[in-house]
């Protein structure tokens, strides 16, 4: 068994106000049907249990679930960081920062977001399993950028 990582950071500005994104960004049950590969979030104050769907890796898929600690500053920060329930071989650390964007109306969001998980194959895999696990966060993530805009244009009506 191995821990591996991977980073990603995403940058946008989405044509809604801050307020329209806060809203959907701190609501567990939206965020998870609007993200690929994420089967429930369970929210129990701030924090929040992840469950995902089967996530492919080198041939294998692996049903991994975790638990954060979600601190809002409202509307313009949102820092999640790993606060396992027991032993939990996945976890995350990040943040989304909102900020108004320069034409009216406007949000500009930034997400940084860092996995780690424990798999059981040999360290001199890293490389593999670190490409795969990249692929998955692109997946996520414009899985994600596509869906909160249609539904952020649902809510604006």
């Amino acid at each position: 068994m191995a821990t591996f990582s991977a980073k990603k950071t995403s940058e946008a500005t989405v044509a809604h106000p801050r307020d329209l994104v806060w809203d959907v960004l701190t609501d567990p049950a939206t965020v998870a049907r609007l993200t690929p590969m994420v089967r429930s979030i369970r929210a129990t104050g701030d924090r929040w249990r992840w469950q995902l769907a089967r996530i492919p890796v080198l041939g294998q898929s692996f049903e991994l679930a975790f638990t954060e600690q979600m601190d809002f500053d409202p509307r313009t920060r949102i820092t999640f960081s790993h606060d396992p329930d027991g032993h939990e071989r996945a976890g995350t650390e990040g943040r989304y920062d909102l900020s108004d964007g320069t034409e009216p109306d406007t949000t500009d969001l930034r997400i940084e977001l860092a996995v780690s998980v424990d798999l059981p194959f040999p360290g001199i895999t890293r490389p593999a399993v670190q490409a795969s696990m990249h692929g998955v966060l692109e997946v996520m993530g414009s899985g994600f950028a596509r869906s909160i805009e249609k539904e952020l244009r649902a809510r604006a009506g």
